[in-house]
């Protein structure tokens, strides 16, 4: 399973990026797709996920009504689009594939996981 993460960049506070994951897996409707971050010298940290069917998505409180996850199982990419980005929002940003919607924050949950990609909001 190879999963590539794109969209990362430098942005200003306030403004939007798009990051995309795309996957090379089989079955990529039934898979929960989930987004994490890193930020330098802290834990990886769940942002939000999207069940396979895209019926149920999940959000961190600190991105709820910021970012949007959403998928497109015919390209077997998902995205996040990212709004109102905040300078604590920079860190890199993984995609990752779990098996079931099972408590979607957990880490545990996923097998599979991208290299990341960078996101820089500067103030």
């Amino acid at each position: 399973v190879q999963l590539v993460e794109s969209g990362g960049g430098l942005v200003q506070a306030g403004g939007s990026l798009r990051l995309s994951c795309a996957a090379s897996l089989s079955a990529f409707s039934t898979y929960t797709m989930g987004w994490f971050r890193q930020i330098p010298g802290r834990e990886r940290e769940y942002v939000s996920a999207i069940r396979g069917n895209g019926a149920s998505t999940d959000y961190a409180d600190y991105v709820k009504g910021r970012f949007t996850i959403s998928r497109d199982n015919a390209k077997n990419t998902v995205y996040l689009q990212m709004n109102s980005l905040k300078p604590e929002d920079t860190a890199v940003y993984y995609c990752a594939v779990a098996p079931y919607w099972d408590s979607p924050p957990s880490a545990n949950n996923y097998d599979y996981w991208g290299q990341g990609t960078q996101v820089t909001v500067s103030s």
